[in-house]
């Protein structure tokens, strides 16, 4: 067995979803310069977390589904999840945005499980509280490796794709590790860089 993790947003959607909520409230250039940096390693991941999902208090539930529920999926990513699966890789996705939207996206895309944040809501409308399995820098790393201990699989047999900082604890643990149109911080770390927004790429070096 083998076991490909790919991050959400930017890798396997079009975009940052917590930027298309902010978007609704006149919020998005705020809430987009706060992921950038997080992304780009220059902000603590947890803190830029906490801070943009508060300027999304008050935001009607209903509005957050409909938005989640019609994200862009990348260039290839249905095709790319079927091809791999086919080669025996159990494929996850950890995403350090919203189980609204990866987990409508498990079926669409087609992997096996998804890891990602909830976002609180009371009454109908998000309160601006946020909690969930992808937290911190460390949690895909920290995930990743419970998983590998649970399945039995070695980094020889792990592949990684991600485009940000929150990306980097889990490329310590796998020896194939994509950085796909991704900030510099991973590209560093990475085995393959794909610099093209088409994950059938990856194919060609698998």
């Amino acid at each position: 067995m083998k076991l490909a993790v790919f991050d959400f947003d930017s890798t396997l959607m079009d975009g940052e979803t917590i930027d298309n909520f902010a978007e609704v409230l006149g919020l998005k250039e705020k809430v987009a310069s706060i992921t950038e940096m997080a992304m780009a390693g220059e902000l603590d991941f947890f803190e830029s977390l906490i801070m943009r999902v508060k300027l999304l208090e008050g935001l009607e539930e209903k509005k957050v589904i409909e938005i989640a529920h019609s994200l862009p999926y990348m260039k290839g990513a249905k095709e790319t999840i079927t091809e791999m699966k086919k080669m025996g890789y159990k494929v996850v996705c950890f995403s350090g945005g919203f189980r609204v939207a990866t987990s409508y996206a498990k079926d669409i895309l087609g992997y096996d499980a998804d890891f990602s944040n909830v976002l609180h809501a009371k009454n109908g409308r998000l309160t601006g509280l946020v909690g969930g399995d992808m937290m911190f820098n460390y949690s895909k790393g920290d995930m990743l490796n419970r998983l590998q201990n649970i399945l039995g699989i070695d980094r020889k047999n792990t592949f990684v794709c991600g485009d940000g900082a929150n990306d980097l604890s889990m490329f310590k643990y796998a020896d194939t590790r994509v950085a796909f149109c991704a900030k510099e911080v991973l590209r560093k770390e990475a085995t393959i860089e794909i610099n093209e927004k088409d994950l059938t790429k990856i194919l060609e070096h698998l």
